[in-house]
């Protein structure tokens, strides 16, 4: 029994050695690359600018910082928009109201079975065209949204809606159907069981896969330079694509997006966290080490299956 526990300990310690190794080989290899590549060495093929790299990362200019918050504040509003259309759409495929059935089923059918891409130009440009219905200019005094904006946040966010509408109402599903005839032997309402008994409780379900989709929303928005939106992407490609400068650029562009999704994954985690308190998992939940190195829960959950075993 002991020497079962050890043993899995063992492999446990020497993949990990193994994957720091490779990582390790790997960080080796790309600075003996990026070294060759700055050197004045005859045949050197490429001439590495580590400046513009440094600067995009530690001193950002204007449209850097604008692309960034452009990002940040597309996908919040999407993600919320995507939020309360999955709620709606959810509730109304398991309506018994057979046209709500019909008309979520459609929506969920047509936006995940459709590129986003495709979506984006479809609905913006597509639509505009036709003269059918022109997206706004949404002007805040000081504040002025373009059109191409306001198309990009609301197709992000009806996309979002029809994944949404799934988890959702899986969430509803994962809720034991006493708890809505114990509402109803109350007298409540539909409507009141849904948001005082229900939902509360399908949010402890639904919490991690939004968490997941979020992180997602972040890296689609920059799928809006299909729009010619300057967010994160689309001010890095043209600042690559002006000077003709692709790997310092993209690779201050790859840190951003990391830096973004790496502090989403903590918030993340604090909010499961949170949600979890009272339940039997509430102590089973992965912390950020766990989601970053990996299966110390999963060990300890071996271990007891092998002294179980025994």
């Amino acid at each position: 029994m002991v020497d079962s526990i050890r043993s899995l300990r063992t492999r446990r310690a020497l993949l990990a050695g193994f994957l720091v190794l490779v990582a390790i080989s790997l960080a080796a290899w790309l600075a003996i690359s990026l070294a060759a590549g700055t050197g004045q060495t005859k045949g050197a093929s490429y001439h590495f600018r580590w400046y513009i790299t440094y600067d995009s990362i530690f001193a950002p200019d204007g449209s850097i910082i604008s692309g960034l918050w452009l990002t940040i504040s597309v996908s919040v509003i999407a993600q919320v928009l995507g939020v309360g259309l999955g709620i709606l759409a959810a509730l109304a495929k398991m309506a018994r109201i057979w046209p709500f059935r019909i008309v979520s089923n459609l929506y969920i059918w047509f936006f995940r079975g459709t590129p986003l891409i495709l979506q984006l130009s479809f609905l913006f440009y597509g639509i505009q065209t036709t003269r059918v219905f022109t997206w706004p200019l949404i002007d805040f005094g000081p504040i002025v949204i373009a059109p191409e904006v306001v198309a990009g946040v609301v197709i992000l966010g009806v996309n979002e809606g029809a994944y949404m509408a799934e988890i959702v109402r899986a969430g509803i599903l994962a809720i034991d159907p006493g708890q809505t005839e114990a509402a109803k032997s109350l007298g409540m309402t539909y409507s009141q069981t849904m948001r005082r008994i229900v939902l509360p409780q399908a949010a402890r379900v639904i919490i991690p896969p939004l968490g997941n989709e979020f992180n997602n929303m972040l890296k689609n928005t920059s799928l809006l330079s299909a729009l010619s939106i300057f967010e994160l992407y689309y001010t890095f490609s043209s600042k690559a694509n002006t000077t003709l400068i692709y790997f310092e650029y993209m690779i201050a562009c790859c840190f951003w997006y990391l830096l973004l999704t790496t502090i989403w994954g903590f918030v993340q985690a604090w909010i499961e966290r949170r949600f979890s308190k009272g339940t039997t998992t509430s102590s089973a939940g992965p912390g950020w080490r766990e989601r970053l190195l990996g299966g110390r829960r999963r060990q300890q959950a071996e271990e007891i299956a092998i002294l179980g075993g025994h």
